[in-house]
């Protein structure tokens, strides 16, 4: 029907009569995706496109790709008419989101009124969604994305449309035609990692829209090509075939790294990548370094030639000196003659003078004295004098307040007041002016004042100016005399004064001050008389001075003339007294410098023999140290080695490319000195360090470290500290401040802690894009410019220890792998042994070292100066002085720092001799912290660094007990040491990991120490599972699990088990007996064995009874290391905060029923400080800061829980908390957080950590919980039942925490009981028995209800778990608890003791391990916990080993899974046919109960099926490159390969423990229903075979309620009888219900001959249960009490998901034995 029409006339007619021409255009070149050829399928989706798009309903065309879907709808659109209809396309991705959609259409519409919009110009607009189906599809299966546009298409649209001209949309369309066509975009994506994956998903148009070219690695062809390009111009030294030759080992040497890349992570699982950038790199670097070298070469070459030439000249010279001696000496002893006949006159003169100046010295002396003398009492009266200042700037200021017309009022007045008379009485007296006779004043008892002739002075012109420029020295003691009459009466005063007087007043001081100058200057005028005698003697003596220098000048002039004559006749002598000594000396030192040099002479003409060859070789050195620089950085010693030695050596030799044997990278790159200079800078010195730093400071790239210990970045930190290096990192806020600025101000810049991305603004600076801008250099960052100084320096650090860079990152940068290895680290802790115990030793040490760098760099630095003056000095060495002192210098330098250097090498021989005593305290150290680090591989977030290990080392030197004896004292290092890291590195594990640390730490001390071999190690942990039965001995007997047979022909290759083989095989029924036991490893082993050491039984019972493994590994952890570490080491957050400080924030790892919060604030309370505490999460960010902030300034502790919900913050945390400049002393930040692979490194290297794992055992339970009970507490109810009950419930704490280690057989669901259940059951029940008088009985009944149905049963939601729980309380909470002789299994009794030391006492007693049995459960319970406990132990630390390579087959995980994928679609079942399965129903009855479930379960088998088809057949296209790899075959892909179930399917299906598994259970279950719908219904119906068992169940009540037409369904109950027969022996169907089959008990055994519960036999797990028959009853009475109600569930987790109903079994004993056992039945035991 769909190849036809109908027609205008009604007539029915073939799509073909309709399909056009196509026709060229020829107005222009159409676009190639635009083409459309009709044909009959593109016509008629035409036709019915344009059908229904005129109905204005949605069209969705479906096809594959490349069916021109697209094409055909944007064809149809091509002819709307602009005018009436828009049309906007939009391409849908896996990230669009319907936020996108709504604003993409939202923008093609505009406002018309109010908040109406539409599409402009009144028109329609038709929207075209390319890919609807890309949009995720989540969990529930929504495309959330794709109902927005369900919305729109059901509401028509979701705008009112408005009117807008056309213009712009044509326009706009013209451009992007335009642009389309013209432009050209390259995209380039690296296809490592997961980036360009998720972007193909999200852009599908990367793949459909784009053309894909892969660029494969350079085949070795391309490779010589380039470096022949770059080589051919490039001059070397060399012949034209060892030159080509270089050129094709480049390649060669690229091609080995690549393979060496691969072969490290098969190895070492540590991804490193080489690219051709990199190559390029190693071309460039080869041509810098063999220019430099060769440079070199002949620059020392051509400095030795000349020196030698200079010498030989230096030879003639000596003869020619010799000569000219002669002559000169013959001329020296006239010249002597001469000088001495003049120096007789000289002589006399001199003597003469002589005379006279000492006679002047004489008189010069004498009046030097009077100086002095005169000087002294000057400053005597001067000193004196200066007393009076004070007074007479007092009076002087008094004075400037007196103005004309005060005098004037004062005149004016009639009666003026007696004070202001008396005052100018002393003004008359001081200018001994006339007074009247002296009268008293008898009213007054004074004198009379003569205020006439006051009157008399006031009124003369100038009276201030006379007061101001008064004569001081003329007054004298009779005046004073006068004064003092006035000065005595007692109103003399100024103050007084000035109320009278106002500022006349000033006179008074005036008067006073008068008086008292004259009595300091009374004592002044004797010395100023005996100034002025003095100074007439000074006169005297100047004058006879005057005329005994005159005598002196006449003197020495005569004496000065006599002299010029000795002076020439002298000068004469010592020119050529010099001039021969100058002769003299050349020739000597002609001579010495001949002889000195002889040494050197000798050393270079032998050296400069040797520069040739040194040339020739440079072709194969270069290469060996470029490739070293370029290539060795990220690889450790071995493969560097492996390289260097191995490889890259074999292709020089083949090549026949000269270069030097065993050269070594460190000499030729490197001098010692540096190297000494680089460890005092705190670079280890092993050879893998200082390969490390020479690439840091050498490669030609910018060096990135990873460096997880921080010893790089601390080496950077000094080795630049003086640099004024700049630290920061690519989270900082000023990072790119900090670069800029590095850049411009040419500073070395250290980024620390980056991940494995790089920021993008480094990208020109690490690739080196600089522009040239004058005479310098820019480079853009973001989008500046900045100056580049030629000192930059950049410096990159990464914490992570394994970081996954891309091949960009690799080729950008130098990775080196700074992570410190066993030998390096053990020299550092011996350093700081000797540092500790000889401080003296460990100091001349350093000094040494120090010494030796200096001088051997002087020794070095003398050699080249020497030679290079030898070669510069123009002219004869003989003539140059200079030569001649640096040649003394040197040789004088050259003997003492080879008397140094011999010295000090007697010093270290020493120092070494001593150091070896205490080497193994640093071997253990060393040993001990690489076990640490192997542990963040078992969980990354056990981070330790360095410094933390090194805080434990240097406290255990410090806190170990001293001895006098070494050895002793080293004993007790070590052992304290072992301890205390062991007890610091096991409070940060999991309880599952602890012992797995334990177990390695005793064998990686062991293999130290040569107890046991690295063979045997691998016996233990790996077993015989490389072994092929096939190719193995047969195995003797059946009841010997085929495993167990390979771990015994693995072990029979150790000597000591060398007969096993044939022991077993003769011996069998004794091995089958040993066995058997409850405990092999306690029994006693057959053949001898029995007296091996505990290591050698630990790998016979790991052979034979994996379940036994961990019970003997803890008797060798015992015998190894001491019973203290098999106990465990419990949790103390007081000694744990004691340990931090204000910038060590303590981290808690979470585990189920671990939450530290309570104890944690308990303690803050107990410490009374404040605990603000905060749970991270989305936006809590904010109030986290602002507690930190807060805590950080006024003191407490934060507490941040559940930071993995805030893994941003942590980073910003680790930066406050460090960068803070102070902090209170009471800060700290506890943090709470689940395991999470991104949580901070650097935050976890510097914290401390701990877990709160419930304790594993009845007894570490135990001694943790009584651990936090205080005396006070166990004392506080004086009732004898209270201490038996607390025991009780701690007892029981233990017990439902232990129970979780056995999953379902202990709990369906693992439930997070933790301390603050027994702490509220404590004290309810403290508080119960409180109530309870001595005479009232306790409440059993309540105190069974609170334990088990509130306080630990609030936290049940599984009825079975209630019920179980209930069984605890039932059994153990009673009155017989009372009873002397209760215990809860034998040896598990109830003490009572009056303190807690006594409990911890007896709790230490019980036994280290527990039988199941004494929690409730059957000893086979402890068999499948051990052995996978076991197994994961053993596991773990083969997963942490390194990876030896793998075969070399060449097979892929695509290629292994394709062949899979093949295998299992061929034997897939065929799909059901719909019209089959429905006859089959209709005839079997569609409406009985049974039949509609098989329909259901029909259906769903078939969307099984289907989806398995559909995936399996799209993972081989995805593999083959045909379509893209979306998520679910991605997944599926993982899955398959790891031989595990694709989530998809086990969504839609059911749980399996493998592929293998799941598979064959769907042949079975397909089997199952065909027979059924095709065949017969079953005799027996297979349980595990049903998607619904509990519908299937349900059916048979609903058929038991039709056939009996009185029942009603809600009264029906199902019934079962457990037969005697298996489902093999069932020959007919029941008459009633159904039979079934398939399950196992779980737990118990069956007696099949008495149909009852019985205990499981040893060692059997499942028991597989005869057929029960199930049938409906009319009843709704409760179950016998004396039956067990035994529920069913389809896997073994026993979830609600997987709970399908419960069946009553016969018992003997009480089903509250069973209870506790877990006994259920399992439709699957896998």
């Amino acid at each position: 029907m769909f190849e036809y029409m109908v027609d205008e006339n009604g007539e029915w007619c073939h799509w073909n009569s309709h399909v056009g021409e196509y026709v060229y255009p020829t107005d222009h070149i159409p676009d190639y995706t635009s083409i459309l050829v009709p044909n009959v399928d593109n016509t008629r989706t035409a036709f019915l496109l344009e059908t229904i798009a005129k109905q204005h309903k949605a069209v969705l065309l479906i096809g594959e790709q490349g069916t021109a879907k697209t094409v055909m709808i944007k064809s149809y659109t091509k002819k709307y008419d602009p005018e009436t209809d828009l049309f906007k396309s939009l391409n849908f991705s896996s990230a669009t989101e319907p936020v996108m959609f709504q604003r993409s259409v939202e923008s093609y519409t505009e406002k018309r009124l109010g908040s109406i919009y539409g599409p402009p110009g009144g028109r329609r607009m038709t929207v075209f969604i390319d890919d609807i189906n890309m949009p995720l599809v989540n969990e529930w299966g929504d495309q959330i994305t794709n109902e927005i546009v369900r919305q729109m298409m059901e509401m028509k649209g979701m705008y009112k449309l408005p009117r807008v001209p056309p213009t712009f949309d044509n326009l706009y369309e013209y451009f992007i035609s335009r642009a389309k066509k013209n432009l050209h975009v390259v995209l380039c994506f690296s296809p490592v990692g997961q980036k360009f994956r998720s972007r193909c998903l999200k852009f599908p148009g990367l793949i459909s829209g784009c053309t894909m070219d892969w660029f494969s690695p350079w085949p070795k062809e391309a490779l010589v090509a380039v470096s022949s390009h770059f080589l051919s111009e490039f001059e070397m030294r060399c012949t034209k075939t060892v030159k080509t030759s270089v050129m094709t080992v480049m390649g060669t040497y690229h091609e080995k790294v690549s393979e060496a890349c691969e072969s490290y992570f098969e190895r070492f699982r540590r991804r490193t990548h080489v690219t051709p950038k990199s190559y390029l790199c190693f071309i460039n670097g080869y041509k810098a370094l063999y220019t430099e070298k060769c440079s070199f070469i002949i620059t020392l070459a051509d400095r030795m030639s000349v020196g030698l030439n200079k010498l030989k000249e230096a030879g003639a010279s000596v003869t020619k000196l010799s000569a000219d001696l002669e002559i000169k000496e013959k001329d020296l002893a006239v010249a002597s003659v001469k000088a001495d006949k003049v120096l007789a006159e000289v002589t006399v003169s001199a003597e003469a003078a002589t005379t006279v100046k000492n006679e002047v010295q004489v008189v010069k002396d004498r009046a030097q004295n009077i100086v002095e003398g005169i000087a002294k009492e000057k400053a005597v009266a001067e000193n004196k004098l200066e007393a009076a200042k004070p007074a007479l700037k007092e009076a002087t200021e008094a004075l400037n307040t007196i103005k004309p017309a005060d005098i004037a009022t004062v005149k004016k007045l009639a009666n003026p007041p007696n004070l202001i008379m008396r005052i100018m009485d002393c003004v008359l007296i001081l200018f001994k002016k006339k007074v009247d006779r002296v009268s008293v004043d008898p009213e007054r008892q004074c004198i009379k004042p003569s205020w006439g002739e006051a009157l008399k002075l006031l009124g003369s012109p100038g009276l201030l100016t006379s007061l101001q420029q008064f004569p001081k020295e003329e007054i004298n003691e009779e005046v004073v005399e006068l004064l003092l009459a006035y000065f005595d009466m007692p109103d003399y005063m100024m103050t007084n004064a000035k109320k009278v007087c106002g500022n006349v007043a000033g006179l008074l001081a005036w008067t006073r001050a008068m008086a008292t100058y004259f009595a300091i200057n009374k004592e002044v005028l004797p010395l100023k008389a005996n100034l002025v005698v003095q100074g007439r003697r000074l006169d005297v003596a100047n004058d006879e001075l005057s005329k005994a220098e005159a005598l002196l000048a006449e003197k020495q002039k005569e004496f000065d003339e006599v002299q010029a004559k000795y002076d020439a006749a002298m000068k004469e002598k010592r020119v050529l007294l010099d001039d021969a000594e100058m002769c003299k000396n050349k020739m000597q030192a002609a001579s010495a410098l001949l002889d000195g040099l002889s040494d050197e002479k000798a050393r270079w003409t032998s050296q400069s023999k040797q520069f040739q060859s040194q040339i020739n070789r440079l072709a194969g050195d270069v290469l060996q140290l470029t490739g070293f620089l370029s290539y060795c950085g990220p690889f450790n010693q071995s493969f560097r080695d492996l390289l260097i030695k191995g490889v890259w050596e074999a292709e020089l030799r083949s090549h026949n490319i000269p270069f030097t044997e065993n050269l070594n990278v460190i000499s030729a790159l490197v001098d010692p000195p540096t190297i000494s200079e680089w460890n005092l800078q705190g670079l280890p010195g092993d050879d893998l360090s200082v390969q490390n730093g020479i690439i840091v400071t050498k490669a030609a790239r910018y060096p990135l470290l990873i460096d997880p210990q921080t010893q790089g970045k601390s080496w950077v930190l000094k080795k630049e500290e003086a640099n004024a290096l700049q630290v920061t990192s690519l989270n900082h806020k000023l990072f790119r401040t900090h670069l800029e600025d590095c850049l411009s101000l040419g500073r070395p810049l250290l980024i620390a802690d980056i991940s494995e991305e790089l920021d993008p603004a480094l990208d020109n600076v690490l690739e080196k894009n600089y522009l040239k801008s004058g005479t310098s250099f820019k480079v853009k960052v973001g989008d500046k410019e900045i100056d580049v100084m030629d000192s930059f320096r950049l410096y990159m650090t990464t914490k992570l220890p394994n970081p996954a860079y891309t091949p960009e990152v690799s080729a950008r940068t130098s990775v080196i792998d700074f992570t410190v290895n066993v030998k390096g680290l053990e020299n550092q802790l011996l350093a700081r042994v000797i540092l500790k115990e000889k401080q003296e030793l460990e100091a001349k040490r350093l000094r040494l070292i120090e010494d030796v760098t200096a001088n051997k760099r002087k020794t070095k630095e003398l050699e080249d100066n020497l030679l290079a003056k030898l070669s510069s000095t123009k002219g004869s060495l003989v003539d140059d002085d200079s030569m001649i002192s640096i040649l003394r210098t040197t040789k004088k330098t050259a003997a003492e720092v080879g008397a140094k250097l011999r010295v000090a090498a007697e010093a270290e021989m020493k120092i070494n001799s001593a150091q070896a005593e205490y080497r193994p305290v640093a071997s253990r150290g060393s040993i001990l912290y690489f076990l640490i680090t192997e542990m963040s591989m078992v969980n990354v977030m056990y981070q330790t660094s360095l410094s933390q290990f090194l805080k434990i080392f240097d406290l255990s030197l410090e806190r170990s007990e001293a001895s006098s004896q070494i050895q002793m004292r080293i004993s007790n290092i070590i052992d304290y040491l072992t301890f205390e890291v062991f007890r610091y590195t096991v409070r940060g594990l999991y309880e599952n990991n602890k012992f797995t640390f334990t177990l390695l730490l005793a064998l990686k001390i062991d293999l130290q120490n040569n107890k046991i071999k690295h063979e045997t190690f691998l016996v233990l942990i790996k077993g015989g599972a490389a072994l092929d039965l096939k190719t193995c001995p047969t195995k003797p007997f059946s009841w010997i699990p085929d495993m167990v047979w390979l771990n015994l022909v693995e072990l029979s290759k150790l000597r000591q088990f060398s007969n096993i083989i044939s022991q077993v095989s003769k011996s069998g029924k004794i091995w089958k007996a040993w066995l058997g036991l409850d405990a092999p490893e306690r029994g006693f082993i057959p053949e001898g064995y029995h007296s091996l050491d505990v290591f050698h039984k630990l790998l016979l019972i790991r052979s034979w009874c994996p379940d036994r493994t961990l019970p003997q590994a803890v008797k060798y952890v015992e015998d190894s290391l001491g019973p203290r570490f098999s106990e465990p080491v419990l949790l103390d957050l007081h000694s744990t905060w004691q340990e931090s400080d204000p910038s060590t924030p303590l981290i808690c790892f979470l585990s189920m029923g671990s939450d530290p919060s309570v104890q944690i604030e308990a303690l803050a309370k107990t410490l009374q400080l404040e605990c603000r505490a905060i749970s991270m999460g989305q936006g809590q960010e904010v109030h986290a800061r602002k507690l930190v902030k807060t805590s950080m300034t006024e003191g407490g502790w934060v507490l941040l829980q559940n930071c993995h919900l805030g893994l941003a913050f942590m980073d910003e945390l680790f930066e406050t908390i460090t960068a803070a400049e102070s902090k209170h002393y009471t800060f700290r930040v506890w943090i709470t957080t689940e395991p999470h692979d991104r949580f901070s490194i650097a935050l976890l290297q510097a914290s401390i950590k701990f877990t709160n794992d419930p304790p594993q055992g009845i007894r570490a339970g135990l001694m943790r919980t009584f651990a936090g009970i205080s005396q006070s507490k166990l004392a506080s109810v004086d009732l004898p039942l209270w201490n038996p009950l607390l025991y009780s419930v701690a007892f029981l704490h233990s017990v439902v925490q232990e129970r979780r280690k056995f999953g379902p057989l202990g709990w369906n669901i693992p439930y997070e009981f933790n301390s603050s259940d027994f702490s509220s059951s404590v004290e309810f029940i403290e508080r119960h028995l409180l109530q309870c008088s001595r005479k009232k009985e306790i409440s059993w009944v309540t105190v069974r209800y609170m334990i088990a149905e509130v306080l630990y049963g609030g936290r049940v939601t599984d009825d079975y778990d209630k019920r179980l729980l209930n069984c605890f309380a039932q059994v153990w909470f009673s009155n017989k608890m009372i009873d002397p002789n209760f215990c809860f299994y034998t040896n598990y009794g109830i003490p009572v003791c009056k303190t807690v030391e006594k409990y911890l006492e007896y709790i230490q007693g019980l036994p280290a391990v527990d039988s199941p049995q004494a929690l409730g459960l059957h000893p086979n319970a402890d068999i499948t916990y051990q052995t996978n406990t076991s197994a994961e132990v053993l596991d773990t630390i083969t997963n942490i080993q390194p990876k030896e390579s793998g075969g070399g087959l060449g097979v892929t995980r695509e290629s292994i899974v394709y062949k899979v994928a093949e295998d299992m679609l061929n034997k897939l079942p065929s799909d059901y046919v719909p019209h089959e399965v429905k006859a089959r129903l209709q005839k079997m009855g569609a409406l009985n109960p049974l039949t509609i479930f098989l329909r259901q379960e029909v259906d769903r088998m078939q969307r099984v099926i289907s989806a398995v088809r559909t995936s399996l057949t799209d993972l081989k296209l995805a593999i083959d490159g045909t379509i893209i790899m979306s998520d679910n075959l991605r997944d599926a892909l993982d899955n398959i390969f790891d031989a595990r179930v694709p989530n998809l399917w086990r969504k839609m299906s059911w749980e399996s423990s493998t592929l293998g598994f799941w598979f064959t259970e769907l042949l079975e279950r397909h089997k199952q229903f065909s027979d059924w719908l095709f065949q017969t219904t079953p005799k027996t119906f297979w349980m595990t075979g049903f998607f619904n068992p509990q519908g299937f169940l349900t059916a048979v009540r609903q058929e038991a309620t039709r056939a009996n037409k009185t029942w009603a369904l809600d009264t029906v109950t199902l019934s079962n009888k457990v037969l005697k027969v298996s489902a093999e022996q069932i020959t007919a169907s029941p008459n009633e219900g159904v039979y079934i089959h398939g399950l196992f008990l779980d737990g118990a055994g069956w007696n099949w001959k008495k149909s009852l519960l019985e205990e499981s036999s040893p060692k059997v797990l499942f028991s597989p249960m005869p057929v029960i028959h199930m049938f409906a009853v009319k009843s709704t009475q409760t179950v016998d009490p004396k039956l067990y109600v035994c529920p069913i569930y389809k896997k073994p987790r026993r979830t609600d998901l997987n709970y399908i109903t419960a069946v009553v079994l016969p018992t003997v004993l009480s089903p509250d034995h069973w209870v506790l056992r877990g006994v259920a039945l399992l439709c699957d035991s896998k």
